[in-house]
């Protein structure tokens, strides 16, 4: 409990609210927050900034998905990840794309413009999780893309990658992944997984400001597809030839992916990103998983003593940072509960908590006595 104590000295959140809510937008660690400040603090004085970044944090997401560095590419969110990877593939007249009636819009989205002609098939979960057998049952030869949250914004689901991307690719399409609510919080391997592109956002588990985002593309469909914008970023930076002048009469994609990035990122979000992925790789993120682990299934407990039903499913194997359990009038319970400083979000007719490594067993309790207090 001592080292909990001490990490939470990290985040100044902790003193003033409880926050269980990382699944929207985490606050800030103070690491974080002063990276920032001095990037900040250091243009305003100076023009420039003497921080360092490596690549804008690339190695260090690449290490948090088992990816490599080059195979990573800076955008702004997850959505952008998501339209270039719908963008870059080829759609034959009457082929389709498989997904599930859980996802974020940001994931179906981009299929569903009317010039692509895509069918999209939506698996039907059984309201807290999604069959694996259904899934397959669904993906075939027609089949250009399988497109899913790796885990659901609303219960937490957890999809098993593994076993999906052998699904998708015996029939010769591609595995996209919204990643936004698992990295951070536990162990990826995109070269185990078999994953051929992923992308998330840094401002909720990755405790990062908004504005840094990273795009992952397995590394041999890099230099086959072809990028739908295209700025001074996409190309090989040799072309900034003699004298300081581009080469602007020929276009020479970089054969990284890097040619998925079209100009200047919004650097002071990447470098307090790099601080967290920093934080949390140090910390461990088997450690975190463990810690995230343990907090839901006391949560989890403690619902089920109250008599709530939950909207997550029990099995570890298919389970997150994120526990919902339905309740009357959820968003009435939120503002009561926000009013309190227990922060939390109300989402499909329940509550969805979600606590991050540095969260304790006793601000769980916390938020069940004022839960027990409001249905009294």
């Amino acid at each position: 409990m001592e080292d909990i104590k001490k990490l939470r000295e990290q985040f100044p959140v902790t003193k003033h609210r409880t926050f269980l809510n990382h699944a929207a937008q985490s606050p800030l660690p103070k690491p974080v927050a002063d990276a920032v400040r001095k990037y900040v603090n250091e243009y305003s004085k100076f023009g420039t900034s003497f921080l360092e970044c490596d690549r804008n944090g690339k190695p260090f997401f690449a290490k948090l998905i088992g990816a490599r560095p080059e195979e990573i590419a800076l955008i702004e969110n997850t959505s952008t990840g998501l339209s270039l990877a719908t963008n870059m593939l080829h759609c034959p007249k009457g082929s389709k794309v498989v997904t599930t009636d859980m996802e974020y819009p940001s994931v179906v989205y981009p299929w569903l413009r009317k010039n692509l002609g895509v069918k999209v098939h939506y698996v039907k979960s059984d309201g807290c999780r999604v069959s694996l057998d259904e899934m397959e049952k669904a993906v075939d030869d027609k089949t250009v893309a399988v497109t899913v949250s790796h885990v659901s914004y609303f219960n937490g689901f957890r999809h098993n990658l593994k076993i999906l991307s052998e699904i998708v690719h015996e029939h010769g399409a591609y595995l996209i992944v919204d990643a936004i609510q698992s990295v951070g919080t536990m162990p990826i391997d995109v070269v185990r997984d078999d994953v051929d592109f992923l992308s998330a956002a840094c401002y909720k588990w990755l405790l990062s400001p908004p504005g840094a985002a990273y795009f992952y593309v397995r590394g041999e469909l890099i230099e086959k597809l072809e990028p739908p914008m295209v700025g001074w970023a996409s190309v090989d930076q040799d072309v900034f030839a003699t004298e300081n002048f581009w080469e602007i009469w020929n276009l020479k994609l970089s054969k990284t992916a890097n040619r998925f990035e079209t100009g200047s990122p919004a650097t002071i979000s990447f470098v307090g990103a790099e601080e967290a992925m920093k934080m949390l790789l140090t910390y461990g993120i088997e450690n975190v998983k463990h810690r995230i682990m343990k907090l839901t299934d006391h949560l989890i407990d403690r619902i089920k003593s109250l008599g709530l039903e939950l909207q997550t499913p029990e099995d570890k194997q298919c389970r997150s940072g994120i526990v919902n359990f339905k309740i009357k009038t959820p968003q009435k319970l939120t503002d009561r509960l926000n009013k309190k400083g227990i922060v939390v979000s109300a989402r499909a007719n329940g509550i969805r908590v979600s606590p991050h490594f540095y969260n304790t067993e006793e601000e769980i309790d916390n938020l069940i006595g004022e839960i027990k207090k409001a249905k009294s």
